[in-house]
């Protein structure tokens, strides 16, 4: 035996004797992971595996005591990733067409996408195929200046800024690992997709949103998140349950619906059950709703929305989509829910998502650019420090933003894998208020 293999040995023994203990949970929360992540920025994205580990996974509290240990594999034959930590600790994820990736359980789901429908586009074009490397140079300036990076880590890892103005874009750029056709994981932003498929379905006269308000507004009253630490109802809802929105509603309420905010995954999770319901009760329901009434009027055509077991789009966080798709979506909000003459949001939808909630700057699905009464639990600004006062965005973990600024008929999409706790909100802020300035004075 290699005496340089034995130190690797008696850990592997020692984390596998505790798989039934907290630790053996964390170990296996990492796992699970890495192969989610992997799965979907391999056959979702198209990107390097290696890359996304190095970058988005292994930078994360806590991977530091189980880097060494962890191995994974890429099976590109049957699309799935599968992780180990210590040889024991084994997840697979894997991928389903159409459906993204999918974390396996132990008794996988038979269902399938639906063939994709062709639906007219209702918003003109937004660019040529081409980079928009833009004309005026103090937006060039501000979009280089979120792609620089600060001396020392944490560092910003800006992978794409698309700034669209009046509907067309006026610039963008792109890190060198991804392009124009790249789909990118919108964490949270997923949230405000979410938003607008629950509104098509108020408009259709399918969803009553009274009792999904609290919900929406993360004032359901359910246990705090807190800070994703492994033993969180919202981590183990990823980790472990084949049905997430079932997980969530079992959860207790702690307090009177309306009274407290406190940030939720698991309220989304209820939320999106009730669209797989009013959407007709499968997946496959779900993705041609979000064809027929969203994705396709606006010319999404990259999106992929991944589900749990049980055919319940993961509309908390697990969307994929261009940077031009996201601010495609962006666009939609900007213009109060109406393209191409079409209302595809009930009236006042905007103003749902972009009013505030309690006395904090989130409002719906969005968050506020406003100066909150209460200080932000999760521990980073309400809004966007320089950013016009009106703004209103999508944020998503690592740093994903959509940003719409009605004064200045502005939507900036910034995406990247940025370790800092709110995704560097003041870098974000200063790149939306230096275009906004530019586009003030000509």
């Amino acid at each position: 035996m290699n005496p340089s293999n034995i130190g690797v040995i008696a850990a592997a023994a020692l984390l596998g004797a505790c798989t039934s203990f907290p630790p053996g949970r964390s170990i296996q929360i990492a796992s699970a992971g890495v192969s989610q992540t992997l799965c979907s920025s391999v056959f979702v994205s198209g990107r390097d595996a290696d890359q996304t580990y190095r970058e988005e996974k292994r930078p994360e509290g806590g991977m530091g005591w189980v880097d060494w240990a962890l191995r994974y594999t890429v099976d590109r034959a049957h699309r799935e990733v599968t992780t180990t930590v210590g040889g024991v600790f084994a997840s697979r994820s894997v991928y389903r067409d159409g459906m993204g990736c999918l974390l396996d359980h132990g008794e996988m789901p038979t269902d399938s996408a639906p063939a994709r429908e062709e639906v007219p586009t209702l918003l003109p074009e937004i660019a040529g195929p081409a980079v928009v490397t833009g004309q005026d140079a103090r937006i060039r300036a501000a979009i280089d200046e979120a792609f620089a990076e600060p001396v020392s880590p944490p560092w910003r890892q800006t992978k794409a800024v698309v700034v669209l103005h009046r509907g067309r874009v006026i610039g963008e750029r792109y890190a060198p690992d991804i392009g124009v056709d790249t789909a990118w994981h919108g964490h949270s932003v997923s949230k405000s997709v979410t938003h607008a498929l629950v509104g098509i379905l108020v408009r259709q006269g399918k969803l009553d949103p009274a009792p999904l308000d609290p919900l929406l507004r993360m004032t359901d009253g359910g246990p705090l998140v807190g800070f994703y630490n492994g033993f969180d109802d919202a981590t183990r809802m990823w980790s472990f349950e084949r049905d997430m929105a079932g997980y969530a509603a079992s959860r207790p309420q702690e307090v009177a619906a309306g009274t407290r905010w406190g940030y939720s995954d698991p309220a989304y999770m209820r939320v999106s059950r009730a669209v797989r319901d009013a959407a007709g009760g499968r997946a496959a329901d779900v993705i041609r709703l979000a064809q027929r009434e969203l994705f396709g009027p606006l010319g999404m055509k990259t999106v992929t929305m991944e589900f749990d077991a049980t055919g319940t789009p993961v509309g908390a966080s697990h969307f994929y989509a261009t940077a031009r798709d996201w601010a495609r979506f962006g666009q939609l909000y900007l213009d109060d829910g109406v393209v191409g003459g079409r209302q595809l949001l009930p009236p006042g939808w905007v103003r749902h998502a972009a009013t505030p909630t309690l006395d904090t700057g989130y409002g719906a699905g969005f968050w506020l650019n406003n100066d909150a009464l209460a200080p932000n639990p999760m521990g980073f600004p309400w809004g966007l420090p320089g950013a016009p006062a009106d703004a209103f965005f999508g944020f998503g973990y690592l740093g994903q933003f959509v940003v719409i600024v009605p004064s200045r008929q502005l939507v900036v999409v910034r995406l990247g894998l940025t370790h800092l706790r709110g995704g560097d909100r003041a870098s974000v802020g200063r790149l939306v208020g230096r275009i906004a300035d530019a586009l003030a004075t000509p």
